[in-house]
């Protein structure tokens, strides 16, 4: 058995070796992106309103790799790949106003949202807002 551990470890350390001479440096593009967003008080638009907003949208680095030997160990042996990733995600928000029309009411409503003012690559998470 312990020429299995030998060979694992060998094979761990090869893969992690290269893995690293070819890693990707700078690869990230987290951009803001302009959208119309149109608001409605029901179904049948009583009161309306449009706006742009904007969203982060782009790519960050992530990677998987053999995880270490002591990482095997560790897991019992059950942890055999490591990842790294981040995502591209809001850094800065704002509250805007959007004024919906009520043509046949003849008043308005304003109404507040929030839109992205900046975007960077950050730890993935399943859910942020």
């Amino acid at each position: 058995m312990r020429n299995g551990l030998w060979s694992l470890e060998l094979i761990t350390k090869f893969y992690v070796l290269n893995y690293v001479e070819y890693w990707p440096v700078g690869n990230n593009n987290s951009l803001l992106h302009p959208f119309n967003v149109t608001i409605r008080s029901d179904r049948r638009g009583t009161c309306k309103g449009t706006h742009v907003v904007y969203a982060c949208v782009g790519y960050c680095e992530s990677s998987a790799f053999p995880s270490r030997y002591s990482v095997l160990v560790a897991s019992n042996f059950t942890h055999n790949i490591t990842s790294a990733s981040r995502c591209c995600t809001i850094s800065k928000d704002a509250k805007i106003k959007v004024r919906l029309d009520c043509p046949r009411a003849r008043h308005h409503d304003d109404i507040e949202i929030l839109t992205a003012r900046a975007c960077h690559c950050d730890m993935c998470r399943k859910s942020r807002y």
